[in-house]
């Protein structure tokens, strides 16, 4: 699916729709000493298994991918749920 890469849309801090940089979200590094890594990690250790099963077949073929909007007027960033697609493309 071609997306534009630049939208006119609403932005909630300047309260006016404003052109928007549209860019594809990608979520960053796990932290290892977070709370939740720790205490999975603590879960897993020993004898025992997993905390929960590991999945290993998938009932779904895409992801829906997230769509960032950056304001051109004051740099303000949203996300934006897209829909589920195969391929993304930033035209």
């Amino acid at each position: 699916m071609n997306v534009p890469k630049e939208v006119k849309t609403y932005c909630p801090k300047c309260k006016d729709h404003e052109t928007h940089a549209v860019t594809l979200y990608k979520a960053g590094k796990r932290r290892a000493l977070a709370v939740g890594e720790r205490a999975h990690a603590r879960e897993k250790r020993g004898y025992g298994g997993q905390k929960y099963a590991l999945q290993h077949e998938f009932a779904k073929t895409t992801k829906k991918q997230t769509l960032r909007l950056k304001c051109k007027k004051c740099g303000y960033m949203r996300h934006k749920d897209g829909i589920r697609l195969r391929k993304l493309a930033l035209v």
